[in-house]
């Protein structure tokens, strides 16, 4: 595909979901009182956390389990590798301790659903093809990256962490209750079950993801102004990090079969940072690091970054090394 990066992030900047994201930015620069209703916006999270299982579990019944356990090892070796990064990177540009860079690792090294869901729209809109499982290793990603960051933390800690109720958390959380629980409605029920259910969960998927962005745009507009008391450090992590984090995704993604569009949503995966289950689990394991640290860069910078510039980036690196090796 002979297209340059600029002309994939203006393609991905000018899409509704991506500039609803941006009208979200807007709403809270000119102070308007613009919000989706808490009950809406819960719906919404549900919706798209369900549909994606469940359109992953149909891609898993028809997968080969000869053609997923690679990836499947990757995957894993991505959520342990990746938070390590992110604990080692954090303390060359910024002044965190310990605690709160491990904060940071967990976060980075679980995934950002919304991120993912904006990448799957990316990808699906410029006609490539993606395997289906996908999904299933945004669900093998969520969780190892919160347990390698809540040890690291715990490295600098006399007491000990909550590990039993900070799993079940994550575990008993919605967003792996429901992507979970998709997959197995999904490989239950097949092709043929989900095509009764195909104009929900398919048709109204784009639209239903503009009304979500636009909310996180007024959440992320709310959060920039604790940058500036975060320092340039933590921006210089939020936007380059996910950069690396993102081309070992993508690398590792095509040593490991995938597709160029799969290549990518992996990278975009790896790349992403957590702001559902992460900040649950470190609050309940890390009561003393900071809130405006770490969603501040998860939801503030890299958020916003990925959304933006991070998904045509990482799909022009995955359409580049195709092309390389291919």
């Amino acid at each position: 595909m002979d297209v340059s990066v600029w002309e994939l992030a203006l393609s991905n900047i000018l899409s509704p979901p991506v500039l609803a994201f941006a009208l979200g930015l807007l709403a809270v620069t000119i102070k308007s009182d613009l919000r989706l209703p808490d009950p809406v916006y819960q719906a919404i999270s549900i919706y798209l956390l369900l549909g994606i299982g469940i359109k992953g579990g149909v891609a898993l019944r028809d997968a080969d389990l000869a053609d997923i356990w690679l990836p499947i090892i990757v995957t894993v070796l991505l959520g342990v590798l990746i938070p390590l990064g992110a604990y080692v990177a954090s303390s060359w540009v910024t002044r965190l301790d310990a605690v709160n860079r491990g904060a940071l690792a967990a976060h980075y090294g679980s995934t950002s659903l919304v991120t993912f869901t904006a990448a799957l729209v990316f990808v699906e809109s410029s006609a490539l093809f993606a395997e289906g499982y996908l999904v299933t290793l945004l669900a093998i990603l969520e969780v190892p990256g919160i347990i390698v960051g809540l040890l690291l933390a715990a490295r600098s800690r006399s007491a000990g962490i909550a590990w039993g109720e900070s799993l079940r958390e994550v575990l008993s959380g919605k967003s792996i209750v429901l992507l979970v629980g998709g997959l197995v409605i999904g490989f239950a029920s097949g092709a043929g079950g989900f095509t009764g259910i195909q104009p929900f969960f398919d048709d109204l998927f784009t639209g239903v993801l503009t009304l979500f962005l636009l909310e996180l745009g007024i959440v992320a507009g709310r959060r920039l102004p604790d940058v500036k008391k975060t320092g340039l450090g933590l921006v210089v992590f939020g936007t380059l990090f996910p950069l690396v984090a993102g081309f070992a995704g993508v690398a590792g993604g095509l040593l490991a079969g995938l597709s160029v569009g799969g290549a990518t949503l992996l990278g975009v995966l790896s790349a992403s940072s957590s702001y559902i289950a992460a900040p649950t689990a470190v609050r309940l394991a890390l009561p003393e690091a900071s809130p405006g640290v770490y969603l501040t860069a998860s939801l503030g910078i890299t958020f916003p970054f990925n959304l933006i510039a991070g998904i045509p980036i990482y799909f022009w690196y995955a359409d580049t090394l195709g092309r390389m090796f291919g």
